[in-house]
């Protein structure tokens, strides 16, 4: 995949760990330059200093409002441009509803739902004038499977995946292509909430993929021809496929 995306510009949120450093570093080796944004200020420079120039630190809160809505400006100022948007950002609320925080379960819906639609919001009317763009959301299997353990988290994603869908079909027109990838369980610090039985049981029996598994699918989404859009992926570790 070397050099597939030279000249290209993406925005990754939620870049400081997980899904979202894998997909950068794998956009990086691809040639693209990336904007890493996270709240993680510390995280991100550490990650950037690894990467060189190429790799571009934008500490943001997306919860904040008024910082998610200057995100695009902000980064069109740096770039010039944005060729790719992969919408990651996301926090996990498990376990059963009665025993759920509130608050959190707002954060959550927030962060996974309306930041996500309020991102790609902003990113169309820069895409749709050049007539060209890329946009990947990571949603989750929960997304496809009404998970016991977490309604509260697969309810966001399937949200998410209504919105993948109908946006795809509104903007396919204007040479963008929108498209979602759904991990199953993933190594990552979205597991913590997990009950401890299950992610014991998942470590043992090997029902886990690595983030580097995940963004090699991004990538693979990423550099298809123009004239084909690869939807939706669901990619998970075959032991949890039981």
């Amino acid at each position: 995949m070397a050099e597939e995306l030279q000249g290209k510009v993406a925005v990754v949120t939620g870049a400081a760990s997980g899904i979202g450093l894998a997909s950068t570093e794998a956009l990086l080796a691809a040639g693209a330059r990336v904007v890493l944004v996270d709240r993680d200020e510390a995280a991100l420079t550490s990650v950037c200093n690894q990467h060189g120039d190429a790799a571009i630190p934008l500490v943001v809160d997306l919860l904040d409002p008024a910082a998610c809505a200057a995100l695009v400006p902000r980064v069109l100022e740096i770039t010039g441009q944005i060729d790719i948007l992969h919408a990651n950002a996301g926090i996990y609320v498990g376990g059963d509803l009665v025993d759920a925080d509130t608050a959190a379960i707002d954060r959550m819906l927030n962060l996974n739902i309306n930041v996500v639609m309020k991102n790609i919001h902003d990113v169309l009317p820069h895409m749709i004038e050049r007539r060209t763009g890329d946009i990947i959301v990571t949603s989750s299997l929960a997304a496809h499977f009404p998970t016991p353990w977490e309604p509260v988290y697969a309810s966001s994603k399937w949200a998410v995946n209504c919105f993948v869908q109908t946006v795809r079909r509104q903007v396919f027109k204007h040479g963008i292509r929108v498209g979602s990838v759904s991990p199953g369980p993933v190594i990552s610090a979205l597991l913590a909430d997990w009950p401890e039985e299950k992610l014991k049981e998942a470590k043992e029996s090997g029902s886990l993929i690595e983030p580097a598994e995940v963004a090699e699918v991004i990538l693979f989404m990423l550099t298809r021809q123009r004239g084909m859009t690869i939807r939706d992926v669901i990619v998970m570790p075959t032991n949890f496929d039981l």
